[in-house]
């Protein structure tokens, strides 16, 4: 235990968004003085502009700009017809009826479920992977065969790239194929909230990048992202000429012609000074990608040198797990800690911040109780909500900081 005259270091804060936008100030400031002297506040110029930009970064052929993460999530679902779009229910072998289902991951922010729930489906459930913290395509393939069973006729899986790591694609198209004959109308479509910029490297060599893997790809551009807009906005990426026709038509109430509403919709479009400030700062997200991969690395140094770093939580920290078929953008860096709860409120006491990413998974939250889940059936999303804390992670984050925080965590456990 520390004693009680042991020196305090310096706190650590969780992010610290100041130390971007100092470099930036002018750039950002310019853009946004840009939009305002123009006053073309919705859909002007620069939300065409970001749009162009960022499906190039992306490799996808088309983006759509909207008002926050969670609704591209939903905006991609019901734009694939997934939900009430398809009349909400399917014939299942017997002729019953049954409700659109997509299979994702109890391991995620609440907003996964719920615009799946939005778009008018069911979310189904499957486990994660122990290493990656992402939804497993065994576990996947499990659900599928057994989705009569289950009550729905699965219309779409809804990977979640977790962190900032691709899912594994491979495994989700291997499924798809494997299932064609039974399943032929499910799509795969991406949750990359966390994750612009992330890339996966496919079985024959291709490098692909996150927002080009599925039907359509959701992105949230909240401000603590990698790529971060000065409050809500969210964009869908896709190479689908009809899939990009209608999320632009339900982004603005269904609309295609003005004034005439072929559906109904939702107002959800993308500001033009947040499009402005997100393309100066794609720009840059190159460079801070990379950096928070330094970052990561140098933790992953320093707990081995520390003698903290285990394979398993019993002996140990348990640093975050690379796919070697994945270029991770680390948009958190999270470890599993023994006594989780008690390290994070020794380090809160040290102004040390830290997070749990999540401390409830999705079955068992209150909102979702009527899909019927229970504790036990997903082991290991509910162990990795007893034990998943991430650390400070963010590229202007410093050297001696995080020897701070790696310290602070070795004095807990001596």
């Amino acid at each position: 235990m520390t004693s009680v005259s042991e020196p305090m270091a310096q706190p650590v804060p969780m992010l610290d968004l100041s130390r971007q936008y100092a470099p930036l100030r002018e750039e950002v400031l310019a853009a946004i003085a840009e939009v305002c002297d123009a006053q073309s506040f919705i859909l002007g110029p620069q939300v065409a502009e970001f749009e162009a930009a960022a499906a190039a970064a992306c490799t996808a052929s088309y983006s759509i700009g909207c008002g926050s993460g969670t609704d591209a999530l939903w905006l991609a679902l019901a734009a694939a017809g997934v939900g009430r779009s398809s009349g909400g229910r399917s014939s299942g072998a017997d002729g019953s009826s049954l409700p659109d289902g997509v299979v994702t991951s109890p391991f995620s922010f609440f907003a996964t479920a719920g615009a799946i729930l939005r778009s008018g489906a069911r979310p189904v459930f499957a486990d994660i992977d122990a290493r990656s913290f992402n939804l497993s395509a065994e576990r996947v393939g499990e659900v599928l065969r057994g989705q009569a069973s289950a009550g729905v006729r699965v219309r779409a899986v809804l990977p979640v790239h977790l962190f900032g790591q691709c899912a594994d694609w491979d495994g989700f198209e291997a499924l798809a194929r494997e299932h064609a004959d039974v399943a032929a109308d499910v799509v795969l479509i991406e949750d990359a909230a966390q994750a612009f910029g992330a890339e996966w490297r496919t079985a024959d060599g291709e490098t692909r990048r996150a927002g080009s893997l599925g039907l359509a790809a959701a992105f949230s551009f909240y401000p603590t992202k990698n790529l971060s807009a000065f409050g809500d906005a969210g964009l869908v990426t896709t190479s689908c000429v009809a899939v990009t026709a209608r999320a632009r038509a339900l982004r603005s109430h269904g609309m295609t012609r003005r004034y005439v509403h072929d559906e109904a919709g939702w107002n959800s479009r993308l500001d033009t000074l947040q499009a402005a400030v997100l393309q100066v700062k794609l720009r840059h997200l190159p460079a801070w990608n990379r950096q928070r991969r330094e970052r990561a690395a140098r933790y992953d140094e320093l707990f081995r040198g520390a003698g903290l770093a285990a394979a398993s939580v019993e002996d140990g920290i348990v640093p975050p797990y690379t796919d070697p078929r994945a270029v991770h953008v680390f948009h958190q860096y999270v470890v599993r800690a023994p006594r989780r709860d008690a390290l994070r409120e020794w380090l809160t006491g040290r102004g040390i911040g830290s997070e749990i990413y999540y401390p409830v998974p999705l079955h068992m939250q209150p909102a979702l109780k009527e899909l019927g889940y229970k504790a036990g059936d997903f082991p290991n999303a509910e162990r990795a909500a007893a034990e998943a804390l991430a650390l400070p992670m963010y590229p202007e984050l410093r050297d001696e900081e995080q020897q701070t925080v790696v310290d602070a965590i070795r004095a807990f456990y001596a």
